[in-house]
């Protein structure tokens, strides 16, 4: 089929075309970022926290001096221990979907000159480690002599387990082992290197920083009390954290249950990535209603098309065209348009993503998504049109020409 009867039809409506292509243009801008934004939260959503999600549960408190920290550990550490079918309770000061309490800027050096970032310390003391269920890749396990009394907030100095991720960061290409993090004037060594242990909040920190966490031992005491590890079968672990929210009424009636900190880590990745699945409804939403709206103005424009030109499509019966000629017109004729559309479309689908990348610190746009969004749309004016062109095809010859 030849191209210039169609650029030559096109160019007499050009403003329909144009309204078409632009309409395309749109669509292919906010369909490529809008899937690399669900993919983004989809990814984040599946992030694999490095722990044994379904056997622990966490119980906050408050409401109590510091003074009384020592008392209050032993106490609930005392019942929450006698629940049927607790394994272990330890005092740990963060916990994967959970707040961020232990978030600091560090150094590799001890005159602050190179900077390593914003990481979490898992503050835990004994048992937290095994609790948690790591697997330490490089390096040695955690001591009973690591565990140390401290005041203020964190210790400082201390042996430190860093994740893969961090020391990659940090000592790229170098082996960790016996490397210090400063952040002064704290002072750490890097004794094990674990695979994976992500941050409190990993969506909410930069791409590529959700493993930027390192496990420091400590004893409980007032810089280390108040929200505890609680760990038990898989199949029990609910039901003890209903045992266990009974057991602080009565071993600590002094303090204030943090229901919102009190869940098991499975229901606090539910919470956490309530408003990610929102969003991704949403975004999905976007992206089926503007395809649909584009899907209808091409078969709105091809039928209108087809009814002005009964006449020239009767002609072209007449004097030898095939149903098959007929329907190749309209749809090369819409290949065009979406074609045009879709180079629009993706110089807007970059100007959407530098807006998002300054605004909301999103990663840039990587290039398949424009391929991929191309054909999307391609074959989505395919069968938009798919519906006229069958119908002008089945004009027959003898009904077009009667008028001429």
């Amino acid at each position: 089929m030849q191209i210039r009867p169609i650029l030559s039809a096109l160019r007499r409506h050009r403003l329909a075309a144009m309204l078409i292509g632009l309409e395309i243009a749109l669509a292919c801008a906010v369909l490529c970022n809008a899937c690399f934004l669900i993919a983004n939260r989809v990814r984040d959503m599946h992030i694999q926290s490095g722990v044994d999600e379904a056997s622990l549960a966490s119980l906050t408190i408050s409401g109590y001096e510091d003074r009384q920290s020592v008392d209050v550990n032993a106490r609930v550490t005392a019942g929450l221990r006698a629940i049927p079918g607790v394994q272990s309770v330890s005092v740990l000061n963060s916990i994967p979907f959970g707040e961020r309490r232990g978030s600091m800027g560090i150094t590799t050096d001890a005159e602050g000159l190179h900077r390593g970032g914003v990481i979490e310390f898992y503050l835990g003391g004994p048992g937290s480690a095994e609790a948690l269920g790591f697997h330490l890749v490089a390096g040695r396990a955690l001591q009973a002599e690591d565990y140390q009394s401290f005041s203020g907030l964190m210790p400082s100095f201390a042996p430190v387990l860093v994740t893969r991720e961090l020391a990659e960061h940090l000592w790229p290409g170098e082996d960790p082992l016996g490397k210090s993090i400063w952040s002064k004037p704290l002072h750490y060594q890097v004794v094990g290197v674990i695979d994976r242990l992500v941050v409190p909040a990993p969506a909410l920190w930069g791409a590529g920083t959700g493993g930027w966490s390192a496990f420091l031992p400590a004893q409980p005491g007032p810089g280390l009390s108040g929200s505890y590890l609680i760990k038990a079968a898989p199949a029990d672990i609910r039901r003890v954290l209903r045992d266990a929210r009974e057991t602080i009424a009565k071993v600590a009636p002094d303090a204030v249950l943090d229901l919102q900190g009190t869940q098991t880590i499975g229901d606090l990745r539910e919470s956490f990535f309530q408003q990610d699945r929102t969003m991704t409804g949403i975004l999905v939403a976007v992206i089926a209603s503007l395809l649909l709206v584009t899907a209808l103005g091409i078969v709105g424009l091809a039928s209108f098309w087809v009814q002005q030109r009964r006449k020239q499509i009767g002609i072209r019966r007449a004097i030898g065209a095939t149903r098959q000629d007929i329907l190749s017109y309209f749809q090369t004729e819409n290949f065009l348009i979406v074609s045009g559309g879709i180079l629009v479309g993706m110089v807007l689908a970059f100007g959407l993503n530098l807006a998002l990348m300054k605004f909301y610190e999103l990663p840039r746009l990587p290039l398949y998504y424009l391929p991929m969004g191309a054909v999307s749309l391609w074959l989505l004016g395919q069968l938009a049109v798919l519906g006229p062109a069958l119908r002008a095809a089945a004009v027959p010859p003898v009904v077009a020409t009667r008028s001429v």
